[in-house]
């Protein structure tokens, strides 16, 4: 079968109490440092962590109490919360993705961490799995 679109892993997100917390265990691993970013409009401190890979992964840190990593932190405790795919032609992919019924959190792109657009895909349509995707802005 051949894929219309290109998909790569670019990163696994972990919702933390803190990123200081957090990043405790990673440092332990040999992480030396963490590229931070708040994301205002989604309510979240950012924590990037580089691989070998070009693959990251984004720690969470809920920034107000209404914020989905709040709730998630709430419900289910420190974990993975989804998964993201670095894709390109984000709008075209969300348009088949809605022709084939799929059910979308976000039916366009918004603005996301690391100047790129993103758009998220129910768990009810993936196996139980958030997954976000992530377009990198073309000037970016």
């Amino acid at each position: 079968m051949k894929l219309d679109f290109q998909y790569e892993l670019d990163h696994i997100g972990i919702a933390v109490e803190t990123l200081d917390k957090g990043f405790e265990f990673y440092r332990a691993l040999g992480f030396e440092d963490m590229e931070t970013e708040e994301v205002p409009s989604e309510k979240v401190k950012t924590g990037f962590l580089r691989l070998g890979n070009r693959a990251t992964l984004e720690l969470l840190e809920p920034t107000g109490e209404d914020s989905t990593i709040r709730k998630f932190l709430t419900k289910r405790g420190p974990g993975i919360h989804h998964i993201c795919l670095r894709v390109k032609g984000i709008d075209q992919i969300l348009e088949q993705l809605k022709s084939k019924g799929v059910r979308l959190i976000n039916e366009t792109a918004k603005q996301g961490a690391h100047n790129c657009r993103v758009a998220f895909i129910h768990p009810a349509s993936t196996g139980g799995v958030l997954i976000e995707l992530s377009e990198k802005e073309k000037n970016g």
